[in-house]
């Protein structure tokens, strides 16, 4: 016997804002690491020729420096709304989200997990958000005396080599695991169109993230649906009364 066929209802999970952050910050990270490479060994200097020579890899190298730094104010100037919330859940943290990581584990490797009941960003979610922004912050801090060398003392612009190449390495670790959960892994997969139109299943979004679905619906934003993203069929008046008799 086959398997319902899932709804194709969608609902919106995230605001043009943050998809073009998103993008923006996805864009310029993987491009930096692709600049950084044949200036970090001699195994990637093939891609100088591609980048303009070290002078081309070295000035695409800082422009996609700048447009590392511009995501977090597309979203704040054009969403602040979207960004607070993400702010406030990062800080939020319940005893279901330390019981969201045992389900994930088994969830991760293929065994029979459980959903534990999620805000609008889970507990995964918040702990890859959080170690991003260190990162990050550790990224364009040690960047800046790179790039001013004249300006800063000679030990903070080497302190400065060493902890660029810690947070990028720190960073990569995180992002592969990301685009892992959100491009390959089967359950989680499915909301990948939320970061390209902003838009996700409405059968996944309830199922990974119910309160958040359960509180948009009481707003009157999200339709009611069953487990494979139907809309739910009004109760007549008969049936309310024969419940009740």
């Amino acid at each position: 016997m086959s398997k319902p066929q899932k709804s194709t209802v969608k609902v919106r999970r995230f605001s043009r804002a943050f998809v073009w952050a998103h993008a923006v910050n996805a864009i310029s990270f993987f491009a930096l690491y692709i600049t950084a490479l044949p200036m970090y060994t001699e195994f990637f200097d093939w891609l100088y020729p591609v980048l303009g020579g070290p002078e081309g890899a070295r000035l695409l190298h800082r422009i996609f420096a700048v447009a590392f730094v511009t995501p977090t104010f597309i979203w704040v100037i054009f969403d602040f709304k979207g960004f607070k919330l993400w702010m406030k859940e990062l800080v939020t943290w319940k005893k279901r989200d330390l019981e969201f990581f045992t389900e994930f584990v088994k969830e991760l490797f293929g065994f029979n997990f459980k959903h534990v009941r999620q805000t609008f960003f889970n507990a995964g979610e918040k702990i890859n958000s959080i170690i991003q922004i260190l990162t990050a912050i550790l990224i364009i801090g040690s960047g800046i005396p790179m790039w001013f060398p004249e300006i800063f003392p000679r030990a903070l612009v080497q302190w400065g080599y060493l902890l660029h190449n810690v947070g990028f390495g720190l960073a990569i670790a995180v992002v592969v695991g990301h685009v892992y959960l959100s491009v390959i892994h089967k359950n989680s997969k499915p909301g990948y169109s939320g970061v390209i139109t902003g838009e996700v299943p409405a059968w996944w979004a309830k199922e990974h993230y119910p309160d958040w679905y359960d509180e948009e619906v009481a707003k009157g934003n999200f339709p009611d649906i069953d487990k494979n993203g139907n809309p739910k069929k009004p109760t007549s008046p008969d049936k309310k009364k024969k419940k009740g008799a």
